[in-house]
């Protein structure tokens, strides 16, 4: 527990955060004076690890720069250890617990009888989703630290949670991109302004460590790893080859010294494939194996280049710090994202439409344009919670028809969906429920009619349906 000053307000705010990155947004927006004076109340710091084994993952309090941010708090508190045994990436409490535990923690806490409000991270998700049950009466303020923000919320909100969200703050990581999360409820969004958050990103970069010097000099590029396998979405061998693409590519670009910062839970051997890879294109490769911000990289070594799949340092870097950048691998991870509602699609999504090719030409296309993309991606994701957005999806399908394919939308959910680039189907009532099909693939013309008089026709048909994509 860190206590820093008692302030006047009697109004306590909880800040739960996850992430470095996340917490640099939040005492961005502490900074900008989007939640008032510093006097305006408590401000409590939860720090959750979400990690699937917290005790063998980076804790986030001992990460260069954190003590900086806890800076900005009255109090720093360890959500894991309050719940423990319970994870806080699964844990959510029963209804009839919660009174029972608003209590409890309003007690540990020191909470006395102030209004609480709540800044969370994932509103459908926990560990904000216990907080928002425990705190029923709390008004709740969502912040998005990355790319997550510009599409659409992933499961349905209940009523009684919806009405008591205030505003939902991001980074303006994509100038002139409106964000979709939360917009179905009409959830006013508000700008972290990014001066604010470079200021942060560069007071971390002030605490990081120095990085270990090498005889030719310091790295000109920089390869993120994402530990896709981890996800299920590669499988290891997968995203092996896929950071050595990474690397050929900067060797083909001149960069004879590269930095490889790894997810943090990627398995050691992908260090060595890599080195493998270095040695065989004549690179200096230097692996970071502490952990830190790759924004704080950025300040550090100023790179020329930045290489990943979809990460949104990709974004931070050309926004925040004007470096190129580059990706490969996306094309890939939007093809095997599933379900199609997956919650990456929208920031691969974007990575894929803004970020050019490693060794490609840089994407033309305007703000526009992506928008438009994306409310087509968006409605198709979560069409019934954004039905209103069906017209605009229609229009940008229909006069985009070289686009309205995969990777950015499935045949098959053109199709289902009833969409322009989709198969032309008829209505034919029952047959669906009838053969045990999806209701879109039997009113394709001519599909009854098959199943009667071929047999095994259902078993091709479902193949097919697969292959739709």
């Amino acid at each position: 527990m860190t206590v820093h000053h008692t302030p006047s307000g009697s109004r306590t705010r909880i800040f739960e955060v996850s992430t470095l990155y996340g917490a640099a947004t939040l005492a961005a927006a502490l900074d900008a004076g989007l939640f008032g004076p510093r006097d305006d109340g408590r401000r409590i710091l939860l720090v959750s690890n979400n990690a699937p084994i917290p005790e063998t993952a980076a804790q986030l309090p001992e990460m260069p720069g954190f003590d900086r941010v806890a800076g900005r708090f009255d109090r720093v508190l360890d959500y894991n250890r309050e719940i423990s045994p319970y994870h806080p990436g699964t844990w959510v409490p029963k209804p009839t617990d919660a009174i029972l535990l608003r209590r409890l923690l309003a007690r540990q806490w020191e909470l006395g009888d102030d209004p609480v409000e709540l800044v969370v991270e994932s509103v459908t998700a926990a560990p904000a989703k216990a907080l928002t049950e425990i705190f029923t009466d709390a008004d709740v303020h969502v912040y998005a630290d990355g790319l997550m923000s510009y599409g659409p919320t992933r499961d349905p909100l209940p009523q009684h949670l919806s009405c008591r969200i205030q505003r939902l703050l991001h980074l303006d990581l994509v100038p002139g991109l409106t964000p979709l999360l939360l917009s179905e409820h009409r959830v006013p969004a508000r700008v972290v302004p990014m001066d604010a958050f470079r200021a942060v990103l560069d007071e971390l970069t002030q605490a990081a460590p120095a990085l270990p010097a090498t005889p030719q000099g310091p790295p000109t590029a920089i390869v993120l790893g994402q530990y896709l396998a981890a996800i299920g979405i590669l499988t290891e061998a997968e995203e092996e080859r896929l950071h050595e693409r990474m690397l050929r590519g900067a060797a083909a670009a001149g960069h004879r010294r590269v930095l490889f910062k790894p997810h943090p839970t990627a398995p050691a051997r992908y260090n060595q494939a890599l080195e493998k890879a270095a040695a065989d294109a004549g690179v200096s490769l230097t692996v970071l194996d502490q952990p830190m911000l790759a924004e704080s990289l950025y300040g550090l070594l100023q790179p020329e280049l930045v290489i990943s799949c979809f990460s949104t340092a990709l974004l931070t870097a050309a926004t925040c710090y004007r470096i190129p950048v580059a990706r490969t691998g996306t094309d890939l991870l939007l093809e095997r994202l599933t379900p199609y509602e997956n919650s990456n699609r929208v920031p691969a999504t974007i990575v894929d439409a803004v970020v050019p090719e490693l060794g490609g030409e840089a994407p033309t296309r305007d703000i526009a344009h992506l928008s438009g993309l994306l409310t087509a991606v968006g409605y198709c994701m979560q069409s019934e919670a954004h039905a209103r957005l069906r017209p605009e999806a229609e229009a940008w399908l229909a006069a985009h028809p070289d686009i309205a394919r995969p990777p950015y939308v499935t045949r098959r959910r053109l199709t289902a969906l009833q969409l322009p680039g989709g198969l032309r189907v008829i209505r034919l009532p029952g047959v669906a429920r009838a053969l045990r099909l999806p209701s879109s693939l039997a009113r394709i013309p001519g599909v009854a009619r098959a199943l009667r008089r071929f047999p095994g026709a259902r078993r091709t048909l479902r193949r097919m349906w697969r292959a739709l994509g």
